[in-house]
């Protein structure tokens, strides 16, 4: 019985990581499909966004089923509430990314970017994406130290949106209501993602040491 409790636990995490895995590739597809105009990109970003609702809620229910047949208690049980918790912060970040990819689709053929901010999104793109690799990478295979640079690269993040505002709102700015929208829009959006990101890479760390200071300072 404990053995085939394991194996389902170890398939919850697998899915996990593919959902992690495909949020970043939704993001990728995204932030490319923003800055070059691509509609290509941003149709297959919004239809990995359906595939990815799909794959949280088997997760879910996986979870919900085990909670109710194997009554798990402890460590297992936070593991579990934990990775219902986690599932729908995925969700939500191929939610995010794909807003980005919509936006982008509906300014088609024109571009949803001014030049002033084409250097801006590009690092906030690279770096939601990498953001994503390493949480994938994390839900693999725990890792403080990782978790800790997560960290440190959301502040970056939080950084640049905060500069996309100063840019919209500063005199200089003369970009039409559409442009002010999308890039307000879109700033939000890359960095909500990366807020998840560190979301889960902190609830990955208590699970592995049962201290949410471990993740402060």
């Amino acid at each position: 019985m404990r053995e085939l409790f394991q194996k389902e636990l170890s398939e919850v995490q697998e899915r996990l990581v593919d959902l992690s895995a495909t949020v970043t590739e939704i993001m990728s597809k995204a932030s490319a499909a923003f800055l070059s105009s691509d509609v290509k990109k941003a149709d297959e970003a919004i239809a990995l966004c359906e595939i990815n609702e799909e794959r949280a809620l088997v997760i879910d229910e996986m979870a919900i089923r085990i909670l109710t047949t194997q009554a798990p208690v402890a460590r297992d049980l936070r593991v579990l509430v934990a990775a219902l918790r986690i599932s729908a912060s995925l969700e939500r970040m191929g939610a995010l990314a794909g807003h980005i990819a919509t936006i982008a689709r509906f300014r088609y053929p024109e571009s949803a970017v001014p030049k002033s901010l084409v250097k801006t999104f590009t690092e906030m793109g690279e770096l939601d994406v990498a953001l994503g690799k390493k949480l994938t990478k994390l839900l693999k295979n725990t890792d403080l130290d990782l978790a800790r640079s997560i960290q440190a690269e959301d502040a970056r993040v939080d950084e640049l949106h905060r500069s996309v505002f100063d840019t919209v709102l500063s005199p200089k700015w003369k970009e039409n209501a559409l442009h002010t929208v999308d890039v307000t829009l879109a700033s939000r959006y890359h960095e909500r993602f990366a807020d998840h990101v560190v979301d889960i890479s902190a609830k990955v760390a208590y699970l592995t040491t049962g201290d949410w200071s471990e993740l402060e300072g």
